[in-house]
């Protein structure tokens, strides 16, 4: 079998079992809407970007992130409102000798693999030297909560600037829940939380400032995994969007809900493309 056909081989398995295994609220719920394709659909091999050629009237803007005449801060301002939305995860540490708890949402979080289940956490120089970054390095172990819409305010105030020691449960009134395999515990009012351990660190120096670190970027495997009863299906493999509610990281201080969505499958070449191998 070609890779061509291996791939699309691989989709035909993917979107079937995909399909019957994620959930999503239907059209008319007040939590989440699937809506039409953007350019009302089918997609046309060759079409780009279907009649809507607003784009043509503007030029793109080079920007060099390094140059000396650049405030690194602008840098910050840019990716922080082009790369959205964001998912948001609320970090669980404690310290080294067990006794202290700390509860920090990051936004510079995603999903890499899943098996193993691989996520990976951005910690900047704003936040390097505090609670999160320390504990994780002298622990190697965490849980990542997954913020909803019926927590973000207390999950925001996780960040307020509380003297060192003060617990940020008694600031939240979130609850703890005993965690499985790592020692850290995990927020129950979190629909779904994971159980993870540090499986690497790379650390980021500036490139204006070679001297300065930056930021460190945590690998994290994840071991255990905690979700709502109501929210995740029977086969235990899919989450419905629309009761998950999640919230994500817009630019600034501007944050979003997941209220909308669009089914659009993964095409097949023969389909898609017997035109153009006619031409």
């Amino acid at each position: 079998m070609s890779a061509r056909n291996t791939i699309f081989s691989f989709n035909r398995v993917f979107m079937s079992r995909f399909k019957s295994s994620y959930t999503m609220t239907k059209e008319g719920s007040s939590h989440f809407t699937v809506q039409d394709l953007p350019n009302g659909g089918p997609f046309i091999a060759g079409s780009g970007a279907g009649g809507n050629d607003d784009w043509k009237k503007y030029k793109k803007v080079s920007i060099d992130p390094t140059s000396s005449e650049r405030d690194p801060r602008d840098d910050y301002r840019t990716l922080v409102s082009a790369i959205v939305p964001r998912p948001i995860a609320l970090i669980l540490t404690l310290s080294k000798d067990g006794s202290l708890s700390n509860l920090a949402p990051f936004s510079y979080f995603g999903l890499s693999n899943a098996d193993p289940p691989i996520f990976t956490v951005g910690i900047t120089s704003a936040t390097l030297n505090k609670d999160t970054a320390r504990n994780l390095l002298e622990t190697e172990e965490c849980t990542i909560n997954i913020i909803s819409e019926w927590f973000v305010e207390a999950a925001n105030a996780t960040c307020v600037n509380s003297p060192y020691g003060v617990s940020e449960w008694e600031i939240t009134g979130l609850t703890k829940a005993d965690s499985e395999v790592v020692k850290p515990p995990h927020v129950l009012e979190s629909a779904f939380s994971i159980e993870a351990k540090v499986v690497a660190v790379h650390e980021w120096k500036s490139r204006r400032n070679p001297d300065k670190v930056t930021g460190r970027t945590f690998i994290f495997e994840g071991v255990r995994f905690h979700a709502r009863e109501d929210v995740i299906n029977e086969q235990l493999n899919g989450l419905d969007v629309g009761k998950l509610k999640p919230v994500s990281r817009l630019g600034g201080n501007t944050y979003g809900k997941t209220t909308e969505g669009f089914d659009i499958s993964r095409p097949e070449y023969k389909d898609l493309c017997k035109d153009l191998e006619t031409n």
